[in-house]
């Protein structure tokens, strides 16, 4: 190979390093803007639409819809027919359908260890970024940033994440998996610093007096 071809090709090498290094901290200051911004509210109000779409078989595609009021760590969560309430110190599972409430201490390691205030920065650890597209969705600016995780043995393949490129709030969340499968988070309505009552966040056993209340710990 002459030396001019080899030189050529050192050149492109150290050139793609440096727009991916570029693309890598442009797309890292932007999630920084988001954090912040998320971190400035004293509470956030989110009606979402939950989506699992699979390579393998449609009878596992879903299609849901939920509700999240969150307040620092505290949160109260309607989903699926279950309601869950976090208070700071135990986390209230209530099923309407099978009239049971269902009363657990947090614990940080166990799979109720990653509350909902920290889905919205999920982002800060475990990634490294990289600048993606920025579209049009019913007339509003989504930039998306591609996460891709720094553990080669995570289940997730990328994360696109889309900002409303205005308001820098979280407009959807893509999760691809090597498995194939898809999931899908959109933000129907995104309100912040709304008026919530003190006791919005305590569970009142007076309001379920036919309910079984298992209270695990």
């Amino acid at each position: 190979m002459k030396k001019k071809t080899v030189y050529t090709l050192i050149l492109c090498f150290f050139s793609a390093l440096s727009i991916f290094a570029q693309s890598s901290q442009r797309a890292k200051n932007y999630l920084n803007e988001v954090t912040k911004k998320i971190n400035s509210y004293k509470n956030v109000s989110i009606d979402f639409t939950y989506s699992v779409r699979s390579d393998k078989s449609e009878d596992n595609n879903q299609d849901s819809s939920g509700h999240i009021d969150i307040q620092n760590d505290l949160y109260l969560l309607d989903f699926i027919g279950i309601k869950k309430i976090y208070d700071g110190k135990k986390i209230y599972t209530i099923s309407d359908e099978d009239e049971e409430v269902t009363i657990a201490n947090y614990k940080e390691n166990s799979n109720e260890g990653l509350l909902p205030s920290h889905m919205l920065t999920f982002f800060k650890e475990g990634f490294t970024y990289q600048w993606d597209i920025l579209q049009n969705t019913k007339g509003r600016k989504i930039q998306y940033i591609k996460l891709i995780p720094t553990d080669s043995k995570s289940k997730i393949k990328e994360v696109l994440l889309g900002i409303d490129d205005d308001t820098k709030n979280i407009y959807t969340k893509i999760q691809i998996n090597k498995n194939g499968e898809k999931s899908i988070l959109t933000v129907n309505s995104f309100k912040t610093n709304q008026p919530i009552s003190k006791n919005h966040f305590t569970f009142t056993e007076s309001m379920y007096p036919s309910y079984y209340i298992n209270k695990i710990d």
